[in-house]
């Protein structure tokens, strides 16, 4: 009881140190740890994957009570996609069921990004039905953008694959798309086109690293790295680094 209230203390503490005016809008998570996670409690890797799904909503529920406006979810690597089946078919169950119950929630507005054809058809298509299910939601509620088979150099590949499509409809040459390419062409043409880039990106389990998660987009985010697995993310855990993002000066490379 008494470490229950100490905790909730120092909850209500970090709430007040956030300055409203110094929380970020678009927020990406890199869920990590689910595995080791799972095995350093002795149980199936399934497990981990499991109750890391189960953290989302809770998580979501923190982000859209403190104001965040855009949270960005990565799930499913295109690294991923090459573990043993054994272990990937229950993970994209598990991927696939999380976000039918982020459908059915009814509170959120969902986006894929990511390359759902590298995914079997009847997972490719569970996702594909999620949106649809979603698109009719107002604009006041939380975007949450999940990103499944996604690699931040497969991204950018189909970005400018995508782009010398849409230039050689246009009847363009080789040499007249080189000289008249710009950074904005193809950012309009990421997963997350129309999507803000995010302000923070948070990275659970200990790992320092992006491993490709919105190269392109992340270039002037804050990076957050937290030492808890994503099972054990807490509150307080992502109150604080909203507070540290806040307190930091952000340049956005001027």
């Amino acid at each position: 009881m008494e470490n229950r209230l100490l905790y909730s203390l120092y909850e209500k503490r970090l709430v007040s140190e956030l300055a409203p005016e110094r929380l970020p809008k678009h927020v990406g998570v890199i869920l990590d740890g689910n595995r080791r996670w799972a095995r350093e409690g002795g149980n199936a890797t399934a497990y981990g994957h499991r109750k890391g799904a189960d953290k989302i909503t809770e998580f979501l529920q923190w982000a859209e009570e403190l104001g965040i406006k855009i949270v960005t979810l990565w799930m499913l690597s295109t690294d991923n996609l090459d573990r043993d089946e054994a272990e990937l078919r229950p993970l994209l169950k598990i991927i696939a069921e999380a976000a039918r119950r982020l459908a059915d929630d009814g509170r959120w507005n969902l986006k894929f990004v990511g390359d759902l054809s590298l995914l079997p058809d009847d997972i490719r298509e569970e996702l594909e039905d999620c949106l649809v299910s979603t698109k009719d939601r107002g604009p006041g509620s939380l975007d949450v953008n999940i990103a499944v088979g996604y690699g931040g150099r497969h991204e950018i590949t189909d970005a400018v694959r995508a782009l010398l499509r849409a230039y050689s409809q246009k009847g363009l040459s080789i040499d007249e798309v080189a000289d008249v390419l710009t950074v904005d062409d193809i950012t309009d043409h990421l997963y997350t086109a129309g999507v803000p880039d995010p302000d923070l990106v948070i990275r659970t389990s200990g790992e320092q690293r992006l491993s490709g998660f919105l190269l392109w987009q992340s270039v002037h985010s804050e990076f957050y790295f937290t030492e808890a697995y994503w099972p054990d993310f807490r509150r307080v855990d992502f109150l604080r680094a909203l507070r540290d993002f806040g307190q930091r000066e952000r340049r956005l490379g001027k």
